[in-house]
């Protein structure tokens, strides 16, 4: 068999393994980001990148760059295990600390709000990567000045909100808690906390209570369409640092997942290590094993 046979039969042989990938593979990273209310990062994401709408989208991408919006739901710490307030100093905790996404802790009263109301409300967290652990959701202070560097002190001691492994339903976590008297622009941060991870993801998402102080005019945040999630898949990169891996394009989102899976979903909630999880990036894992293998014949021969 001459050499060129040679490559072309195990390059073959080789898109089997990788095509598996289609149907079952390794447990994905998780990612998510509050949409009810919605987030900053989110909104600015729904209002565009490239164009957004906003003043305070506008500046938060010219301080960012539009990398930081389309990768919406990656403002997380790798190894947070819990340590929030240890590893995210006073002013960033709309960025996690992060510089890519440092636009997001921008102290302006403009920002995208959501109205809001005591009592009883139900809240969503799209996850585009779920997994078993825990959300807790804060409220500002009464006082609270968003034209200020937000800080841990802002925040109330205790989450007015508080839920272990919610209910996942359509791509999104769901979950109830009461609203407690406020009047005004406040924010609701959110702490994402994996329990199969040391992971953690946030968000800061502006509400307004009626009025009072600082309840300025604002636009209403609106939170990013399953069509728009998909369209933008192909500008999304995640960074995969910290957890044992290099940086790869990662969109789960169930746009994205075949027909044929239809009704199964994004990943199972909790998966441990052996969960099956739907690769949507079956087609470009294909792709990249055959050229490997490819590539590796080719020296030998």
């Amino acid at each position: 068999m001459t050499a060129r046979r040679k490559v072309t039969s195990v390059a073959a042989l080789g898109v089997v393994p990788f095509a598996l990938l289609g149907v079952v593979a390794g447990p994905a990273v998780a990612h998510g980001s509050m949409t009810d209310p919605v987030s900053r990062v989110s909104a600015c994401f729904a209002e565009g990148p490239e164009s957004p709408d906003s003043a305070a989208c506008k500046a938060a991408v010219a301080a960012s760059g539009t990398q930081a919006f389309y990768d919406w739901n990656e403002v997380n710490i790798a190894n947070a295990a819990g340590n929030h307030q240890q590893l995210i100093p006073d002013g960033k905790l709309c960025s996690a600390g992060r510089d890519k996404y440092k636009g997001l802790d921008l102290a302006r009263g403009d920002w995208p709000s959501s109205p809001f109301a005591s009592g009883n409300r139900t809240f969503r967290y799209k996850a585009t990567a779920p997994h078993k652990g825990s959300f807790e959701l804060y409220l500002t202070k009464d006082g609270y000045d968003p034209t200020k560097p937000l800080k841990w002190s802002d925040l109330e001691a205790k989450p007015f909100a508080k839920v272990t492994n919610p209910t996942l339903e359509n791509g999104a976590y769901v979950f109830n808690g009461v609203v407690p008297n406020k009047s005004g622009r406040h924010l609701v941060y959110s702490i994402w906390q994996r329990s199969d991870s040391p992971e953690a993801f946030y968000t800061c998402s502006d509400v307004v209570f009626g009025q009072g102080k600082h309840a300025v005019a604002a636009p209403v945040a609106s939170a990013p369409s399953a069509e728009q999630i998909a369209d933008s898949a192909d500008k999304s990169t995640v960074d995969h640092a910290g957890h044992g891996g290099d940086d790869a394009k990662e969109a789960v989102t169930e746009a994205a997942v075949p027909k044929a899976a239809a009704g199964v979903s994004l990943a199972e909630t909790g998966g441990g290590s052996s969960t099956p999880y739907i690769a949507i990036g079956g087609a470009v894992a294909i792709a990249i094993g055959g050229a490997a293998m490819f590539g590796t014949v080719r020296r030998k021969a």
